[in-house]
């Protein structure tokens, strides 16, 4: 396993050869560059192959073991973990999100309200085009902006945003997996867990044995 920089030392040894890996983003190109036999994502926080695993910078490196504590001993050991250290148990999105971006200086412009706004409507189908309206912006405009502030483009954002709010009903509740893909604006299961092999690699059902509080009787 390797903590930000240190993965350079895996690649020279040739451990991550024909694998995804990541590490800080101010090196991710130069880690490329040397190592063109890497599929080097800049975007993640850590990667985790199995046996060999990756993690940007140092903060991102506590994601990482806390990862690594919540794989082997679940999540409720993770988040007794995560406190003791004063940390956050999970942090969404990927190290984009800390990169240097542009702010705009007129606070009016921001995209910032509409985020909020498409947070508290997470069960709505929201598009492109109503959340630019939202901001009273063209779609370019608010496109440009939003990726300025946050890294991302508004619906990679939101799809984001979307899964952690299943994660969280997943580890938190017993609502039936139809309820939370409709609460969280999937509209259906085979969307939810579309998403979920995609991103996670389990199923909503795996995710939630491994993740739910000891003793949940969750719905199907």
């Amino acid at each position: 396993m390797s903590l930000c920089t240190s993965a350079f030392l895996l690649g020279a040894a040739g451990l991550l050869d024909g694998l995804r890996a990541t590490t800080h983003w101010t090196l991710c190109e130069a880690f490329a560059d040397l190592f063109p036999g890497i599929e080097v994502d800049p975007n993640v926080l850590f990667v985790d192959n199995g046996r060999i695993l990756t993690s940007a910078g140092g903060a991102a490196g506590i994601d990482l073991c806390l990862h690594l504590v919540r794989r082997d001993h679940g999540a409720s050991v993770a988040a007794a973990a995560a406190r003791r250290c004063v940390a956050a148990p999970w942090r969404e999105g990927g190290q984009a999100q800390f990169i240097e971006h542009v702010v705009p200086q007129d606070a009016d412009r921001s995209t910032s309200a509409t985020r909020q706004w498409a947070l508290e409507r997470l069960d709505e189908p929201l598009t492109l085009e109503e959340m630019a309206r939202h901001a009273h912006m063209s779609v370019r405009t608010f496109t440009r902006r939003f990726r300025q502030e946050t890294g991302l483009s508004p619906l990679k954002w939101l799809a984001q945003r979307r899964l952690a709010h299943a994660r969280h009903l997943l580890e938190s509740t017993a609502l039936p997996v139809a309820r939370i893909a409709k609460a969280c604006g999937f509209g259906d299961p085979v969307a939810l867990r579309r998403q979920f092999h995609t991103y996670v690699g389990l199923s909503p059902a795996a995710y939630r044995r491994t993740h739910s509080a000891p003793g949940m009787t969750a719905g199907r």
